[in-house]
């Protein structure tokens, strides 16, 4: 038999029945758009995440990290003619500095795929103004560097970036150090250490991540302030932070840039595995709602196709009594359902792209996220 004649009894089907058609469609369509809004959504939030996750975390970091004391010096002075040991290796306390930091830079710059690349230097500090005293870190940085990676503009909420630039009495602070110490732009607070030191900082920038833990205690100042405040040389560096195109890949590329450079490494996703965790828990829950909703669907055609099949057992029988082989019978329900999982796919990604847009609108207005977080 001709498809065209299948496919003109599977539409004279649909159309008898145009009730069961439209709903089955819709089951479909409902599917779909909740597949699209559901995906949109959790991608949304996914890269709001990784974007607050990342406005304090660089793909790769590079330190001087103490190790644990090993045998080599024993091996060294007694050779193979004995099995040397340690029992209870400790470990050896280092300068955890960066030695030659500029020669390192200029090494890590010949990769490819690198975006960014900043050192830094930072200091425990007590800021204070009047008699109050809060704890925190002040991080010493090339800011211009450090606004590549971070996007540290966007997140400030008073003065700019440019305002560290040439002036070596400036810091930037966290939103909650500024409230606890009730600092505005212009004031002066106090940057202290555990020896005693203090530099008296203008105050000529805000920021707020919405991290608490960052904004609570992190301010930015040039390299020499911290340098000054740890008494160190004009060469200390004790981390080096890289940005790379393919961060996703950031294990394997930190630890060969760790093997090349002689210290070590530690990637976004070892210094954030809490967070990749939950979005993989979002994945799976998405992933999970999003699969009943379309099984529904696929179960909500298959029943009306039956009950059709059980209605029209007499035409079947008919067909079959004037030469329609069983394929050809089978070829006309199958029409039908592939036709409704169409015309209902097609409606579905229209009903999903409104619902992503009209809920994009939705306003929550709690941190830095003012929208609901939709990923068209």
């Amino acid at each position: 038999m001709k498809l065209g004649v299948n496919t003109e009894i599977a539409f004279t089907y649909m159309i008898s029945r145009i009730k069961s058609t439209v709903v089955a469609a819709m089951g479909v369509t409902f599917g779909i758009g909740v597949f699209i809004f559901m995906s949109s959504l959790i991608t949304g939030t996914n890269d709001y995440s990784e974007k607050t996750m990342l406005s304090a975390t660089p793909h790769i970091r590079l330190f001087n990290d103490n190790t644990l004391s090993d045998n080599h010096m024993l091996d060294k002075y007694l050779g193979d003619s004995s099995i040397n040991l340690i029992s209870n290796p400790q470990l050896v306390p280092k300068e955890n500095r960066i030695y030659n930091p500029d020669a390192v830079m200029a090494q890590l710059f010949k990769h490819p795929g690198i975006e960014a690349i900043s050192k830094q230097v930072q200091a425990n500090v007590i800021y204070s103004k009047g008699n109050v005293q809060k704890n925190g870190t002040a991080f010493g940085v090339n800011m211009p560097e450090q606004d590549k990676m971070f996007d540290i503009s966007f997140y400030m909420i008073a003065g700019n970036v440019q305002s560290l630039e040439g002036h070596p009495d400036h810091v930037i602070i966290g939103a909650g150090v500024a409230a606890n110490l009730n600092a505005r732009l212009g004031d002066y607070i106090r940057l202290t250490t555990s020896g005693g030191l203090v530099k008296t900082l203008k105050v000529s920038g805000i920021f707020r991540t919405t991290i608490k833990a960052v904004d609570d205690t992190k301010s930015y100042v040039n390299i020499p302030v911290v340098q000054q405040l740890l008494q160190k040389d004009r060469s200390y560096i004790t981390d080096i932070y890289i940005n790379i195109k393919d961060y996703y890949n950031a294990n394997a590329i930190g630890a060969e840039m760790a093997r090349e450079a002689g210290y070590s490494s530690e990637s976004r996703q070892q210094a954030n595995q809490q967070s990749l965790a939950g979005r993989k828990i979002r994945d799976i829950i998405a992933n999970s709602i999003v699969f009943t909703i379309l099984l529904v669907a696929g179960f909500g055609i298959y029943n009306i196709l039956n009950m059709v099949i059980y209605e029209k057992i007499k035409e079947i029988a008919i067909l079959k009594a004037t030469g329609f082989q069983g394929i050809d019978v089978v070829s006309i329900f199958l029409q039908q359902a592939l036709f409704i999982g169409i015309v209902g796919s097609m409606l579905g990604i229209v009903f999903g792209w409104i619902l992503s847009f009209s809920l994009s609108k939705l306003y929550i207005g709690i941190g830095n996220v003012r929208y609901l977080p939709i990923t068209f």
